[in-house]
């Protein structure tokens, strides 16, 4: 390579904070093909931008990018920053808008190209309309880039149309299709050193030594800086640490070292450990780990040591994060509006518009003192820890949505905010699927009977609420139950010492337009038959394990575990 003041081009190889690694990342493996296939005097920047509008309150006055999160993510930027380095590259880091920072970096007197990750959410679309339009109005013969990156199964593999609008709405059609007409690639290596040749020239160097800390990133509140700041909860299933080199490990220790993997399935409805699920969702989420390299990790399991239903429910699991992907895509906004997307919203009766207006319950849903233990013991994990289990946030939502009538939207922006693997087309779509207004079945759950199915012994719940620390097993689930002596005997008195249940609106007072009732139960069970085999060739040995059984809802998987 000649010195880097003779480059003619640059790749300015823009990160975004769901992409956040250089294993089997497309964009990266983009980059060192154009510096390949150049003619030697191509240089690379790379570059990530901590956006303001990305950690400043919503419309409702939630910020929408909470502490914990936050530091997951500056964890993950710094690990990518220490990986660079390690391959002859680094990292410019920047607090600002990625528009008004990139186009500080063009290379003048030369083309420049931005490479990055595609997004099929309006917010990340008009951020890059923006940059294309900043680099282009610098120099004509300059381009804006976007690659195919966030799913298992590759965009141009799928056997829909690109723009997604034959993609089904229901994930069984799309599950059976993709499993038997569609393989899953082969992950990409990461940069060998010097595949992405540093640009040097016309940046000053401190500007590549910038690591910022908590106390430089744009909170939209304090308070959420503390919080960033704050220990590891004592209860916490795991001290999640951001970053690709975490990500792997954690890779390595759920599949191979524990092999916890290949009891999966009958542990996935936990809430209490680090182990009953496999935790990946934070990794996934900000992009440091891909779901091509579980995917190939869980198949060379199933190869070498054993293949099981379990195994499979995995790969399961990363098939309905992919689906929820192509379902934004294929929606767009309706993903994130009051009539969700099948286009018409349920009514409450005295209720204005679609949804009540509530204060009162979404404070104490949010606060976890709703009366209801299984709920306030699930949110008050999520306060205290940024996590909650797949079983819990079904849960939750169905609470909020379909016992209290709340706006669901006021329920995922809270997700949004407080979660440390927030995805944003898992989360929104998983809770417009909680609403009922998918055009599908409304899955409500009975929040006692789950309390029962799913912690019969109180463990779970007297973890987070010390209220009931001393109720007998058998009243947990509704401490209302008690007998008095019991009551006082446990130092729980329903109204006094733990909240009574919260005033509810009348039983069946939503109607979702169409649909039927879920009736409370979670379920357990496999999907209806598969059509065909395979395309990656794995999995033979369940095909007649999930044949011929019940529909599976999104209540039944765990796309955050």
């Amino acid at each position: 390579m000649p010195a880097d003041d003779a480059a003619s081009a640059r790749v300015l190889l823009w990160f975004r904070g769901t992409d956040l690694r250089l294993r089997d990342n497309l964009v990266v493996d983009a980059a060192s093909a154009l510096v390949a296939s150049g003619s030697g005097d191509v240089d690379v920047l790379p570059v990530f931008c901590f956006d303001p509008r990305t950690f400043a309150a919503s419309a409702w006055g939630t910020p929408k990018t909470g502490g914990r999160r936050a530091r997951f993510l500056l964890e993950s930027v710094l690990d990518l920053k220490r990986s660079l380095r390690d391959v002859g590259s680094d990292l410019l880091v920047a607090v600002g808008k990625p528009e008004d920072v990139i186009p500080r970096y063009l290379l003048e007197g030369g083309t420049n190209v931005v490479l990055t990750q595609e997004e099929v959410h309006q917010e990340e679309r008009r951020v890059d309309a923006a940059i294309a339009s900043a680099v282009k109005i610098a120099n004509p013969k300059n381009a804006m880039r976007t690659v195919w990156n966030s799913t298992m199964y590759h965009v141009d593999d799928i056997p829909f149309n690109a723009d997604a609008s034959d993609v089904p709405n229901g994930f069984t059609p799309f599950r059976n299709k993709v499993e038997s007409k569609a393989t899953v690639r082969a992950p990409a290596p990461s940069p060998k050193p010097g595949a992405l040749p540093l640009a040097k020239a016309s940046i000053d160097a401190s500007v590549l030594e910038y690591e910022p800390s908590l106390d430089d990133l744009p909170f939209a509140t304090e308070d959420e800086r503390a919080r960033a700041k704050a220990p590891t909860h004592p209860n916490a299933v795991l001290p999640f640490e951001g970053g690709e080199t975490a990500a792997l490990a954690r890779v390595e220790y759920y599949v191979w070292e524990s092999e916890k993997i290949k009891t999966y399935f009958e542990t996935r409805n936990g809430m209490l450990g680090g182990d009953y699920s496999s935790k990946l969702s934070p990794w996934l989420a900000h992009g440091c780990v891909s779901a091509r390299h579980v995917h190939r990790e869980v198949r060379k399991y199933e190869r070498e040591r054993v293949e099981n239903k379990s195994t499979y429910w995995l790969i399961f699991e990363l098939i309905w994060r992919d689906f929820f992907i192509y379902f934004a895509k294929k929606h767009g906004n309706a993903i994130f509006t009051p009539h969700g997307t099948a286009g018409r919203g349920g009514t409450w009766t005295g209720g204005a518009g679609p949804w009540r207006d509530d204060p009162a319950a979404l404070k104490a849903w949010k606060e976890g003192k709703t009366g209801f233990p299984l709920v306030d013991a699930n949110m008050r994990e999520l306060a205290a820890t940024g996590f909650m289990s797949n079983r819990g946030r079904q849960n939750v939502a169905s609470w909020l949505c379909l016992d209290a009538g709340v706006d669901w939207r006021l329920g995922a922006e809270y997700f949004e905010s407080a979660l440390i693997d927030y995805d944003c087309a898992a989360n929104w779509g998983n809770w417009v699927s909680a609403a009922g207004l998918t055009g599908g079945r409304v899955n409500k759950f009975n929040i006692a009977k789950q309390t029962k199915d799913y912690d019969p012994d109180g463990r779970y719940v007297k973890t987070w609420v010390p209220e009931l620390k001393d109720v007998p097993k058998g009243f947990v689930a509704d401490p209302r139950r008690m007998p008095g002596d019991v009551a006082k005997s446990a130092g729980c008195v329903v109204g006094v010492d733990y909240p009574a249940p919260f005033k509810l609106p009348p039983r069946m007072a939503y109607d979702n337009g169409g649909g039927g009732r879920g009736g409370g139960r979670g379920g357990r069970g496999g999907r209806g038959g598969r059509g065909g085999g395979r395309g990656d060739g794995g999995g033979k040995a369940n095909r007649k394990a999930f044949a011929g059984k019940k529909r599976v809802g999104p209540q039944d998987v765990d796309v955050y575990g």
